[in-house]
């Protein structure tokens, strides 16, 4: 879990940020410190003064780099259950009740066979989940998830929640439905 002085300091360097997108300066306008465009031409030491280049301009930037912290912070803060963004999807489809195949889950999380496999075999040692034959097709497993696999499933997913609710901070209830309805939009 993240704390207070983690969310002030991400908030206050957030607020900056969408401060100085807001203004949008131009190429020929410096960034300064406060994050708007000025003409006397004191620029910022910071990042933000990469906020009027091209690339900040990027979709594909823009949502690599939000991936980036999002994916960071939530790692970290996995931790204490020696997890991390990857295994947890794995596991979250395996506690689905969808009964996925393997190559379903690599479909699904655009991961390939072999990554899927060695996430899979490490939830498995840890006795997290299990592959059963497939009713479905007897030379496919499934993969489902144990007890203890739904029990490490729901403690992560809070960590996770709490995760996004620190890294979308600065998005209203609002945006970040629309956020997750345009990425939902894109991803499929």
């Amino acid at each position: 879990m993240s704390t207070s002085t983690d969310k002030a300091s991400h908030g206050s360097a957030a607020t900056a940020s969408a401060a100085a997108a807001t203004s949008a300066p131009t190429a020929s306008t410096p960034v300064t410190a406060s994050g708007a465009g000025d003409t006397t031409g004191e620029v910022t030491d910071g990042i933000e003064r990469f906020l009027c280049s091209d690339v900040a301009e990027q979709i594909h930037f823009l949502t690599s780099r939000a991936r980036g912290r999002g994916i960071s912070h939530a790692n970290h803060q996995l931790e204490g259950l020696d997890l991390k963004v990857r295994q947890f999807s794995v596991l979250s489809l395996a506690a689905s009740g969808q009964n996925p195949s393997q190559r379903e889950m690599g479909e699904f999380l655009a991961l390939d066979p072999s990554q899927i496999v060695a996430l899979v075999d490490n939830l498995e040692q840890r006795g997290a989940v299990l592959r059963e034959t497939d009713p479905r097709d007897r030379r496919s497993k499934i993969i489902v998830a144990t007890d203890a696999g739904r029990d490490l499933h729901a403690r992560a997913l809070q960590i996770l929640e709490d995760s996004e609710d620190y890294t979308l901070s600065t998005l209203s209830p609002r945006e970040r439905k629309q956020l997750r309805s345009l990425l939902l939009k894109i991803a499929f």
